[in-house]
């Protein structure tokens, strides 16, 4: 087994680790943490970068997987996948604004945006893993 077969679940896992510093760092900001909160949070741009060029390597090598399976959780697939597609989109802008708002100390402005970067963010992370689950390992749900 060649070493491109492994990335959907390396993009899986960095997708996780994302969203657990993303809640971390959230979770730090609220507790009055900011040195904490910008090292998680820089850690969540970081392994989402390592993402986005592990998914680019395997989609430029690999090509796309169709999902397979018919029914009702053909539909819930799509569903997740179309949204989780138009918003990852706009993640690397948003979060590359929130970042820089954040390390120039304009906190007004970061605080604002990062209200609406932070769900996005969040849920494009979590969905990427349901997304890797649902077509890497149907088994998983039956």
């Amino acid at each position: 087994m060649d070493l491109l077969s492994y990335l959907p679940a390396v993009n899986a896992t960095l997708n996780a680790l994302s969203a657990i510093f993303l809640i971390r760092g959230y979770i730090q900001i609220k507790g009055g943490r900011q040195r904490q909160h910008k090292k998680s949070m820089q850690a969540a741009f970081i392994t989402s970068i390592v993402f986005l060029v592990c998914y680019l390597i395997y989609h430029a090598q690999i090509g796309s997987k169709h999902f397979e399976r018919e029914g009702t959780i053909r539909t819930v697939y799509f569903a997740i996948l179309i949204s989780h597609t138009v918003l990852a989109a706009a993640v690397p802008f948003l979060a590359v604004i929130t970042l820089r708002r954040g390390l120039k100390n304009d906190l007004r402005r970061h605080v604002n945006l990062a209200k609406w970067t932070l769900p996005i963010w969040l849920y494009v992370s979590a969905t990427g893993v349901l997304v890797y689950v649902l077509l890497y390992q149907p088994t998983w749900l039956l």
